[in-house]
């Protein structure tokens, strides 16, 4: 299997790992405990603690970003190109989305979480465009 089709499941499987590790633990765990109910959350309510919201947010950004990248996936199948670049661009997006994900829910924002925040962003930004580059002007 190619790369970056093994790194858009890995990219699925951080999502749901986020909504089930975090937002998931949270809510359920106050639901479990008793002090709150299953109908109480809101999607368009700012609830919860300051990590449960940047959880939400965190999750959101991958929710986000998850088809962009899948279709830039669609494009390398449909084109059939390969290349070892494209391999390590599928990575590095990766391990800036996971990067992006742990500061946001890790660390309160600060300006120098918020432009970490930003860099690793930018990674996974960089490293699509270059990507759809490759595509529309294979190397």
């Amino acid at each position: 299997m190619p790369v970056p089709v093994l790194v858009l499941l890995a990219f699925a499987g951080w999502t749901l790992l986020t909504l089930i590790g975090s937002v998931g633990v949270y809510r359920w765990s106050l639901i479990l405990a008793g002090r709150a109910s299953i109908a109480e959350w809101r999607a368009d309510l700012p609830q919860g603690c300051d990590w449960y919201r940047r959880a939400m947010r965190a999750h959101m950004n991958c929710v986000e970003n998850l088809p962009v990248y899948a279709a830039i996936v669609v494009a390398l199948t449909v084109t059939g190109l390969r290349a070892p670049v494209i391999d390590e661009l599928a990575l590095a997006l990766l391990a800036g989305r996971i990067g992006q994900t742990i500061v946001h829910i890790a660390w309160p924002a600060t300006a120098v979480t918020a432009s970490l925040r930003f860099a690793l962003f930018f990674l996974q930004v960089a490293c699509m465009i270059a990507m759809g580059v490759m595509i529309v002007l294979p190397p």
